[in-house]
Order: structure tokens, then sequence, then C-alpha cells
């Protein structure tokens, strides 16, 4: 009887490869079958063996390559038949991932799994448009939320934002509006400030701000896509001050 593979759930990180950790890049290399999502980004699929074979699961907030049970039955049938397969998400598998419903289907399946974690979507992106997630004087509290979910408005976001605290919120693109909206209403000032990060840690990044009630017309206007985060929180108008200072003791 064939041995049973190991299925490697690895976090790509927000997108540079440099941001991969050692094991992932490792596993990348010596893997004969990566299963990624559509957000991860090509010089990181570059990296793979040239004989390995790559599958797309893309999700897209109106299609899916493939629903989440069948991605899963793909993961356990391929491992089943003596296959090591690197699952490849985005971010970290267990951040808004899905790595744990993976997980759970391999083992139930009695298929062996692998976790290695990534730099979140969070961290790397924060990082990368230098606002620090918490500060002293800023933030001691830190929030993710998906913006993209059913019953959105239904959920309570109540305490999530505001003074000392950071809010980051996941595939928040397309319910902008709904999302300003909600926490205004939940008593979040209108002038409080956010920022989005488009493309995090990659060469084509992007970082916006504004305040909270413009953030629908930000997004409209710049034409936000995903990959993207919105930061709400002093923090992001501490990081304009940092780069203003930065930009003033050069000039001198």
């Amino acid at each position: 009887m064939e041995k049973t593979g190991t299925v490697y759930l690895v976090g790509a990180g927000p997108g540079d490869p440099e941001l991969l950790t050692l094991r992932a890049a490792r596993l990348l290399q010596s893997a004969s079958l990566i299963v990624h999502d559509g957000l991860v980004d090509p010089a990181i699929l570059a990296m793979a063996r040239p004989d390995a074979t790559l599958i797309s699961v893309a999700k897209k907030r109106s299609k899916h390559t493939l629903p989440q049970d069948q991605i899963n039955g793909l993961l356990v049938r391929e491992a089943r038949a003596g296959r090591d397969v690197v699952r490849l998400k985005g971010g970290d598998p267990f951040v808004f991932g899905r790595g744990g419903e993976e997980m759970e289907d391999c083992y139930a399946a009695g298929v062996p799994v692998e976790v290695v974690p990534g730099i979140s979507a969070a961290n790397g992106a924060a990082a990368a448009a230098q606002i620090a997630l918490t500060h002293r004087d800023s933030a001691s509290i830190v929030s993710f939320v998906a913006g993209q979910c059913k019953g959105l408005k239904d959920q309570n976001w109540v305490g999530l934002a505001g003074p000392n605290r950071t809010l980051v919120i996941y595939m928040g693109v397309k319910t902008a509006p709904q999302i300003a909206e909600k926490l205004m209403e939940d008593g979040l000032t209108p002038d409080m400030p956010v920022a989005i990060i488009e493309n995090a840690a990659r060469p084509e990044m992007r970082v916006l701000r504004g305040p909270l009630a413009a953030l629908p017309d930000l997004v409209e206007r710049e034409e936000i896509v995903s990959p993207a985060l919105i930061v709400i929180g002093e923090v992001t108008a501490r990081a304009n001050e940092a780069v203003a200072y930065v930009a003033m003791e050069a000039a001198r």
C-alpha cells in the first residue's frame, strides 16, 4: 500500500518573495504539487521547481475556481495517492485563509498536515506602509475583521475601532460604503484616520489615506482593487507624521 502524503499549509506572506520563511521557500523548491490561491504573487510561484504541477484555486467575489469543499477534497485525494501537497496561501493560512477547515478535513481523512505560518497580510501590509499597528500613544488593541461576508451590517463591531484601537479590515474594498456607514452608525467619528494599502510589499504598492467618511469615495476615485487592506485608527495618521518628519530631516 502506498504511503499517504503530507499536506503542507504554507503561508506565502503579503507578496514579496523575500518575506517568505525559510521553511516555505524550501518546500516550494522541492514540492511536486502546489495548490495555490489567486493572491499569491507570480514571483513566488516562479520559485517552484521546473517540473512542479501548479493548480490555481483562485477565489473572487463572484466566482470561485473550486468551492472550498472541492479544494479540501483535492488535497485529500492527492495526499492519499501518495503525493506531498503544498497548499500555498497569501498571508498566513490561519488568518482568513480557511486553513483550519482544510486541516480538519485532512485529519478526518487520515492525512497528516504541517502548518507553515506566513507573515499575515495585516502585518506585512502595515510594515510595508510603515504603519505601526500598535503604538504606546495611539493603540494598544488590534482587531482583524472580514469586510466581505454574509450579514455584514448585522455583525457587532462596537468597540473594535476608536481611540487607542486599530481595526484592520480584510476583503473590504467592495463593501467600503457599508463599512464606513456601519462604523459611523456605531459611533466612530467621520474624521477618524483611514489608510488603504493596495498590493502591499510589491513594486506597485499604493498607500492612500483620508478620513473614514471619505472611504467609499477614495476607493471609487482611486479605483482600488484587491489585494488591499483597510486600516482604521489614529496610527495611520501617525505614519503620515513620521514620513513628513523624515522628509523634513532629509531636507536640512
